[in-house]
């Protein structure tokens, strides 16, 4: 993974400064809520602007017109809280965060809350959800045979999905074949070398 710290990530995302100060914000939120809940990893906080912002943030370059976003299984606000920061201003831009455990809810709220920023946060199962969206999104979710699952309502209503996926994509990827007929596109991860984005387009499920 390439390291980077606020200023590294501000090069490589084209973050503004106003938009730096609110992912502070956001990283000081997280480490305090942590200390209270499982939100991440204790040890990954001080790779926040790599492996969680950066992480997050690479999505805008996959699909830089799209205006409204589903994170799906939100948990921490990767990438939804992230996305949402940096759409904060744009007209028409909202982010969906999706999330069934309450306390979650609650953490996001408080970050959406603080910042002021675009989202709609929903206290709920993702595949109990049906949301017209431009990109439905999800990261360290579930595998990809159930995660294709959740997602399958809204690319219904024509989203292009984007997952963010580690180096096992290959093997969720033989294993949702099983289930489902769909077409993927893997893109290099921009964060971390072992990483991958996976663009799903069509979904239907497959005669077992």
């Amino acid at each position: 993974m390439r390291v980077v710290d606020a200023a590294g990530f501000q090069a490589a995302s084209g973050a503004t400064d106003a938009q730096l100060a609110d992912l502070a914000v956001f990283l000081d939120l997280l480490a305090e809520w942590n200390e209270k809940m499982n939100l991440v990893g204790p040890a990954t906080l001080p790779d926040f602007w790599s492996r969680h912002a950066w992480d997050s943030a690479q999505l805008l370059r996959y699909a830089p017109q799209a205006l409204t976003w589903a994170d799906l299984g939100a948990g921490a606000g990767f990438p939804g809280l992230v996305l949402a920061i940096l759409l904060k201003g744009v007209a028409g831009a909202q982010v969906h965060l999706v999330e069934s455990m309450a306390k979650r809810c609650r953490f996001l709220a408080e970050v959406s809350t603080r910042l002021a920023l675009p989202t709609t946060i929903h206290n709920i199962r993702a595949e109990e959800l049906s949301l017209s969206v431009d990109i439905v999104t999800a990261r360290a979710c579930a595998p990809m045979a159930r995660l294709l699952g959740y997602a399958r309502p809204y690319l219904k209503r024509g989203a292009t999905a984007l997952f963010l996926k580690g180096q096992d994509v290959e093997v969720e990827l033989t294993e949702a074949t099983k289930y489902w007929i769909f077409q993927a596109e893997l893109r290099p991860s921009l964060s971390d070398p072992r990483g991958h984005v996976v663009e799903v387009k069509r979904l239907s499920r497959a005669k077992v």
